[in-house]
């Protein structure tokens, strides 16, 4: 019967929403295929959410902690270039949290959502390494390092800092910082609370951000969408599918690495 009722002439349809899932660190990719979010793994979930002639709105999930500024921007640049080219609405619904990359992710859409417990911010950015030319002394080992390039050891852990190599590095940061909060004052236009320093690196929980331009509202998905569009709105869901091997045994064949280093970034934000 569904069938045929989708094939009678001028039958009106439920309205449907597609729900894009970004959670997880943010990274070009690691040793297990779909285990960090980037915009390859994003692209084909995409292409899919923003049919125009099937979905009415895109509502994109977020719970992330951050991670690579390339592919943060890779994934923000496809969602407001689907967005302009299907003339769609994007709404972002915060879950634990969107900082740091995943506030630039979230900066994408016309409007940002949260939980009164959400954390947002994090607009800046940071590196960080262990520096180990001390311990090798000890241990008697001697460090053998050969280049053709006067800057192409950069930052050594093996070597003492080069204040240099430190220069170089805030440089860097500088520049990525200042894409980071251009891209947040074009999307937050008019909303920005001019008299604070938002783009300090600082986070806050969402009433605070709101206060502060980052946010629009407290609000979650189901209630939203239902009094935008009715009590019949549906949902399809959009996200990444890990591998079968992570699905059956995720705590021995899962990367370790990337495991430990995205709740190692959530621990900053006192998400556990």
């Amino acid at each position: 019967m569904k069938t045929l009722w989708k094939r009678i002439p001028f039958a009106k349809s439920k309205p449907r929403v597609s729900v894009l899932r970004l959670d997880g660190i943010i990274a070009p990719g690691g040793r297990m295929p779909g285990s960090a979010l980037n915009d390859a793994v994003f692209a084909p979930l995409a292409e899919s959410a923003f049919k125009k002639k099937k979905f009415r709105e895109v509502a994109l999930l977020i719970n992330c902690p951050g991670g690579s500024p390339v592919q943060s921007s890779l994934i923000a640049s496809r969602i407001r270039r689907l967005a302009d080219e299907n003339d769609m609405q994007v709404t972002a619904f915060v879950e634990d949290l969107a900082a740091s990359g995943g506030y630039w992710l979230a900066a994408s859409a016309d409007e940002i959502y949260a939980d009164s417990s959400s954390i947002l911010g994090s607009i800046g950015v940071i590196s960080s390494s262990f520096g180990f030319h001390e311990m090798i002394g000890k241990l008697g080992i001697e460090r053998r390092l050969y280049t053709a390039g006067r800057h192409k050891s950069f930052l050594d852990p093996f070597e003492p800092e080069k204040p240099a190599d430190v220069r170089r590095l805030k440089s860097l940061h500088k520049s990525l910082h200042e894409t980071f909060i251009q891209h947040v004052k074009d999307r937050r236009e008019g909303r920005l609370d001019e008299d604070s320093d938002v783009f300090n690196g600082e986070f806050w929980l969402a009433e605070k951000a709101i206060e502060l331009g980052l946010a629009d509202k407290i609000g979650h998905l189901v209630p939203v969408m239902k009094e935008k569009h009715g009590d019949d709105v549906k949902f399809s869901v959009f996200g990444r599918r890990r591998p079968w091997l992570a699905r059956i045994g995720s705590s021995l064949i899962q990367n370790v690495a990337e495991e430990i280093e995205e709740r190692a970034i959530r621990y900053q934000y006192g998400i556990r």
